[in-house]
């Protein structure tokens, strides 16, 4: 870290030597020479600023880093280094370190109850670090790094008693001090989960002693030692009874061996002349074959050498051939090519012909379209403008009639409609105008009734009521007529006056003939 702060200063010191030595000579600087100072200072700064806030971890410690613009790992508050350095950023980022060296914890567990609830001493030491793993030492960033050592341990050694405590209870006494090892692997499976929570690691368990309150272990340890003592006098009984067998034994073996290694040397022997008349004889043997077989080789040799210099005579052959074929080919193509170069190039000067009048007879194409086109949007444009005039003229009549009206829109609208109820009664003379009536026969008694009437004269009365008057006409269109153009005042004066003038009701095209009934 010193020398970090001393090269920092060095640093500093040049770059204000720098500085010092542009602005004694800021009189004689020209432009270009102003533009390259300033792009030296700033490089200069911009090294200054690295080296001051690139922060390196040594392998013995932890780097951390909080703040802003983090890219944390495993939901951490903070990015943990170890082992390589980062950049960190003033004021909205800050760095601390975390020191990997062990801590030596010595745990004095007294009162622990047993399975067998007898309660036992368990002094024992727990060598501890902070973890260097990834996944753990985000956990000591969260817990440890503003704590001093001592609270570290504190928090540890509280961590491993109750874990200890919690090992001891489901044991036995004889589980605990016949097997250690069995033991201290149960007191780390426990002890180590808890202590990577907080972000430690176990590195060491050591049991010092294992004592209880009842002397129930130093009984054990009694029994055991005078079961020990009675099966080392039965082994010492047994190991001296085996001696004396075994000497005796081992005296019979002996001459038996003796004799059978005397008889094993003769056989030896025979063995050994017969092996060695059997190897010359298969040597010999063996040399005048090795003769045939070399005088076979080198016959073979022989044969296969003629048969590769055949071979490579008829490769040059036919390779030679196969050159003169190519050659061939090749002039073939060559003429083929020239030929098609030839001919493709007059059918593209054809094709670019074609394209030009192709393109010729669309560009007219399409400006016989743009004109019609053109001339069909005059021509709606125009009956647009003709049509928006009437409308005006139209609207600024009603607003006219209105005016005439006294404002009274019901009156300019009944007057409209008088002049439009010639039409309209037109129209409806005109949809029974070509109905053609042949002849009406009516056949009356020629008796009248009540009234006075014939049933000739009520049938001429009810066909005139058929036809509508002048003001149910105006109410079909919506009009109430005044009152000087008439009204009618009932239907008894209608059928009067109907029977009245029956020749004026009827069409030309009808003809009535009234024949009184005869009676027998």
């Amino acid at each position: 870290m010193f020398n970090v702060i001393q090269s920092c200063r060095d640093y500093e010191k040049i770059f204000f030597n720098v500085y010092y030595f542009y602005w004694r000579q800021r009189k004689k600087m020209t432009l270009p020479f102003i533009g390259m100072s300033a792009v030296i200072i700033t490089l200069m700064a911009l090294i200054i600023f690295i080296v001051n806030r690139y922060k390196k971890c040594p392998s013995d410690k932890i780097l951390v880093i909080w703040g802003a613009m983090l890219g944390r790992n495993n939901n951490n508050s903070a990015k943990c280094i170890h082992g390589c350095g980062a950049f960190v950023w003033p004021l909205i980022q800050d760095y601390a370190y975390m020191s990997l060296t062990p801590m030596n914890i010595n745990i004095a567990l007294t009162g622990a109850l047993s399975l067998q609830n007898i309660r036992i001493n368990v002094p024992s030491s727990f060598t501890v670090q902070i973890s260097p793993d990834e996944y753990i030492m985000g956990n000591a960033a969260d817990s440890l790094l503003t704590q001093t050592a001592d609270a570290i341990e504190d928090m540890a050694r509280n961590i491993i008693l109750g874990q200890m405590r919690l090992t001891v209870a489901s044991l036995t006494i004889e589980q605990i001090n016949g097997d250690r090892e069995n033991f201290q692997e149960k007191i780390r499976s426990n002890v180590e989960p808890e202590l990577n929570k907080i972000g430690l690691k176990l590195i060491n368990v050591n049991i010092t002693d294992i004592t209880d309150q009842a002397d129930y272990i130093d009984s054990i340890g009694k029994k055991a030692a005078s079961e020990a003592v009675n099966k080392a006098k039965v082994d010492v009984a047994v190991q001296d009874k085996l001696g004396s067998i075994g000497e005796s034994e081992a005296k019979r073996d002996r001459d038996i061996q003796v004799a059978n290694n005397d008889a094993e040397a003769q056989k030896g022997i025979k063995k050994a002349e017969a092996n060695q008349r059997c190897y010359i004889a298969d040597q010999e043997a063996q040399a005048i074959q090795g003769e045939n077989a070399a005088k076979q080789t080198m016959a073979l040799s022989n044969a296969e050498l003629k048969v590769i210099e055949a071979e490579a005579f008829r490769k040059a052959e036919v390779a030679k051939r196969q050159a003169e074929v190519e050659i061939q080919k090749a002039q073939y193509a060559a003429e083929k090519q020239r030929l098609n170069a030839a001919e493709i190039a007059q059918q593209e000067i054809d094709k670019q012909k074609l394209i030009i009048e192709a393109e010729a007879e669309a560009e007219k194409a399409r400006q016989l379209a743009k004109g019609e086109a053109d001339a069909v949007l005059f021509k709606y444009r125009a009956e647009a403008e003709g049509q928006q005039a009437l409308l005006e003229a139209k609207a600024e009549g009603y607003r006219k009639l209105v005016e005439s009206a006294g404002e009274d829109v019901g009156a300019a609208s009944t007057l409209l409609m008088i002049e439009k109820l010639q039409e309209i009664v037109s129209l409806q003379t005109e949809a029974i105008r070509n109905i053609k009536i042949d002849k009406v026969t009516v056949w009356d008694r020629g008796d009248s009734g009540a009234d006075g009437k014939t049933s000739t004269a009520d049938f001429l009365s009810g066909m005139v009521k058929s036809l509508p008057p002048l003001h149910d006409v105006a109410k079909m269109a919506g009009l109430e007529l005044p009152t000087y153009l008439g009204s009618v005042k009932g239907k008894d004066h209608a059928a009067a006056a109907a029977a009245a003038q029956p020749q004026t009701q009827v069409q030309p095209q009808a003809q009535v003939q009234t024949q009184p009934r005869i009676s027998k």
